[in-house]
């Protein structure tokens, strides 16, 4: 087995509806990094957030991740996904490189062309349109392009002679920080773009619904998403081991308040769909005892294929609430998929 690490995942949510215990945008904020400070304690590796525009969920992740990574001292903190139409390159690459040099090189951004959203043409109220014959998915991967030229320390503007004492030449957006450019992942939906993941020597964030249907469970075609990426890495030679995560929601019951909120029955099969007109598969979800959990994961060929499991929360359900999730899971299921119990006595000692 290949998974080494266990991380959360949270859309930061947030409603003023009975039952919420995230009721404003302060809540979702404030929560998050609170359950990361939980998570971490609890030995879970990773902390990761969702961003989404023009919705009641997390948006702007720099300051969340910096202020995640400021009361914490040893789990990743991240994105699953920054939908790249929305950004200024530029900006980005300041913002993550600072954001990492305080994460002490904690960070590890997903990034892609981003999911649906509420919003029409919403990257173009930033300021952000695709060039004649381009589309949205172009959009984003030129963003990307030169975001990840930035933060490896690219020379992306002249010099002015003027302010540099007569020196000409390029300059490169400040501050860096070493080892970044090497956790960028790109969100992945689907076997071609994984393929093309590996040949640009970014990370696979696979994702929680794939864009194409073979007829194969969920799990048989993004194993096969993963060992394409893998393929295609080594064909490009690239030297440094490549990380591949991918997403499940896991809810262990063992309490009446777990049977309350999600019943005691199994979680639902594969749903297939259309997606922007395009036929899609969506994973399933695990619901039930811990023990019956741990060994239908076990059987999940993704979660095998991966070396990172992020684990989707309920946000909405407060921090409390989730960190006993988490910890049912680390405890009671991690370990049957290849998690060793040992390194959450270590991080919690």
């Amino acid at each position: 087995m290949n998974r080494t690490r266990v991380g959360f995942l949270s859309f930061g949510h947030w409603q003023p509806i009975p039952g919420s215990q995230v009721r404003t945008a302060r809540d979702a904020l404030v929560q998050t990094v609170e359950l990361a400070v939980a998570a971490e304690e609890l030995g879970v590796d990773g902390a990761y957030v969702r961003v989404h525009h023009f919705a009641r969920q997390l948006a702007s992740p720099f300051p969340l991740l910096t202020a995640m990574a400021m009361r914490t001292s040893r789990i990743e903190v991240g994105t699953g996904v920054i939908d790249m139409r929305y950004e200024n390159p530029l900006y980005m690459a300041e913002e993550a490189a600072a954001a990492d040099l305080l994460a002490d090189g904690r960070l590890q951004l997903g990034v892609s062309r981003g999911s649906p959203e509420t919003a029409l043409h919403g990257s173009r109220a930033f300021g952000f349109v695709p060039a004649d014959g381009q589309d949205d998915g172009d959009l984003a991967r030129e963003h990307t392009a030169l975001f990840r030229a930035a933060v490896a320390g690219a020379a992306v503007v002249d010099a002015d002679p003027r302010m540099t004492g007569g020196a000409t030449g390029r300059l490169a957006v400040q501050p860096r920080s070493p080892g970044l450019a090497d956790r960028i992942w790109w969100g992945s939906g689907t076997r071609a773009s994984a393929v093309w993941t590996a040949e640009q020597g970014m990370n696979l964030m696979s994702s929680t619904l794939l864009s194409e249907d073979t007829g194969v469970p969920f799990d048989q075609l993004q194993a096969e998403q993963i060992r394409l990426y893998r393929e295609a890495w080594d064909e490009a030679g690239w030297e440094r081991r490549p990380r591949v995560s991918v997403s499940r929601s896991v809810m262990p019951i063992t309490t009446d308040l777990d049977r309350q909120y999600f019943g005691t029955g199994r979680g639902e099969g594969d749903q297939v769909g259309l997606l922007e007109g395009v036929r899609a598969r969506f994973g399933r979800s695990y619901v039930g005892e811990p023990d019956r959990l741990a060994e239908e994961l076990a059987r999940d060929v993704a979660v095998q294929e991966a070396d990172t499991l992020l684990l989707t929360v309920p946000n909405m359900l407060g921090v409390d609430y989730n960190a006993h999730l988490l910890g049912t899971v680390m405890r009671e299921i991690a370990p049957a998929i290849g998690w060793s119990p040992a390194r959450a006595g270590a991080a919690s000692a």
